[in-house]
């Protein structure tokens, strides 16, 4: 069983790296569900941990439709984090109709150079994961960060089954949502899932929770 944490701070990040978690996800701003964290940071990361860290590529919060130019500097963002030893990468790229864009999608998978590529949350965003699913596994990508389509993994737990049965040969489901110690359980009973992400942070914290982290792991 694998467990991810999602860290938005440099502080989280060392808890998450100190802890019984098997990778990172590192971003920055929790409150806009995370954007491309600063890459300074990564290098003092990298050179003191060996933990393997996914850095997150994404220019602005809101949706995950992005100008000409904030294309151009998450292809200069691959391209810089690959060089400070970043290794993988999280992103997703949806068209005007919420679907995913094929083409934008394909250059930064490309340009990853072999390093992983995970397609996050965006895909809940999407009509049919199902069928977005199936074009993830064209485009390369290697894993899904998933709540099945729902606001949270708990209510989308059924869809999430249903996407590991239809293409877990073929991709990694990392479920994700609003994933905690008191429910992670479950999750892996219903669905039948290997790959958990969550931030571990409890309420009215701000950091990752290394006793959380612990519970998270142990109750997988």
């Amino acid at each position: 069983m694998f467990l991810e944490i999602a860290t938005f701070d440099i502080t989280s990040a060392e808890i998450a790296l100190n802890s019984f978690a098997d990778r990172i996800e590192f971003c920055a701003d929790i409150n806009s569900g995370g954007i491309t964290p600063d890459l300074e940071e990564l290098r003092y990361l990298k050179e003191k941990y060996s933990k393997p860290i996914h850095v997150m590529i994404r220019p602005v919060g809101g949706g995950f439709m992005y100008s000409d130019g904030e294309f151009m500097r998450m292809q200069r963002d691959i391209i810089e984090f690959s060089k400070a030893k970043a290794d993988g990468f999280v992103f997703g790229i949806l068209d005007e109709n919420q679907e995913i864009d094929y083409e934008k999608n394909r250059l930064l998978v490309d340009l990853a150079n072999g390093k992983p590529c995970v397609f996050h949350r965006a895909i809940d965003r999407t009509k049919n994961i199902f069928e977005s699913a199936e074009k993830l596994i064209e485009l390369g990508f290697i894993e899904i960060l998933t709540s099945g389509g729902e606001n949270s993994a708990m209510e989308g737990k059924e869809n999430l089954k249903k996407l590991i049965e239809n293409c877990g040969d073929d991709i990694k489901i990392l479920i994700g949502g609003g994933v905690r110690s008191n429910n992670i359980s479950e999750l892996k009973n219903v669905t039948g899932g290997k790959y958990f992400h969550s931030s571990a942070v409890l309420p009215y914290e701000s950091f990752a929770n290394a006793e959380e982290i612990k519970k998270l792991k142990v109750n997988l």
